[in-house]
């Protein structure tokens, strides 16, 4: 699995803590992480939970990524930004046991994490064994066991719902402000990333157009 990781403005300080304690979980799994920023406060560009949402969106549209981690502040703003867009289910996760349940449970594709709420004196080790809960079993298993029927087809019927409700990423992007989009996608890395591993074409296409 390739594991995307976005940092907002206000956390962008803890990006170097984030991805060493992700990579050190995931990588012995066989899982990839991809760092897409902010990687310090002072990146040019900087990025809103807005503009995560909108990253994460275009990411796992265009299939140049299975995975996203991400978050702000209280991971509420960011969660919200993210599950705006189509084709990403966002979990907010505190904990070890909600990273265990919503991997089990919902089997989402995104976590939004608060980095500033909560996290005191060992704040990393929270994070690590949040990873471990998230990545070490393949999602959607259920929880308890045998609830995972009824658990897998609510997934499918709130896939369903979603694919009526939200429009096409390719659509939003060419729709919302091109100056927020364009903010989006100005990370230091975005586009050596993000082209290298995207497959959808019409997204591929509305990144390119809105980069132009």
């Amino acid at each position: 699995m390739k594991i995307a990781l976005i940092n907002e403005n206000s956390q962008a300080a803890k990006n170097a803590l984030i991805a060493k304690t992700l990579a050190g979980v995931v990588e012995p799994m066989g899982h990839t992480v991809v760092n897409y920023g902010m990687y310090a406060a002072d990146d040019e560009a900087q990025l809103t939970y807005v503009q995560c949402g909108i990253l994460a969106g275009t990411i796992l549209g265009a299939g140049a990524a299975d995975y996203v981690v991400t978050g702000c502040g209280t991971g509420e703003g960011t969660m919200l930004a993210c599950n705006s867009f189509p084709g990403v289910l966002c979990g907010h996760i505190e904990t070890p046991l909600d990273a265990y349940l919503f991997s089990q449970v919902n089997d989402g594709n995104c976590v939004a994490i608060p980095y500033a709420e909560g996290f005191g004196w060992g704040g990393e080790l929270n994070l690590e064994y949040i990873f471990e809960k998230l990545f070490a079993k393949k999602g959607g298993g259920g929880y308890p066991p045998e609830r995972v029927v009824p658990e897998q087809r609510n997934k499918k019927i709130l896939d369903g719902v979603r694919a009526v409700t939200l429009r096409d990423m390719s659509e939003i992007i060419e729709s919302l402000d091109p100056e927020l989009v364009r903010g989006a996608f100005s990370g230091e890395k975005f586009s050596e990333l993000f082209f290298a591993d995207a497959k959808d074409e019409k997204i591929i296409a509305a990144v390119k157009k809105a980069l132009s």
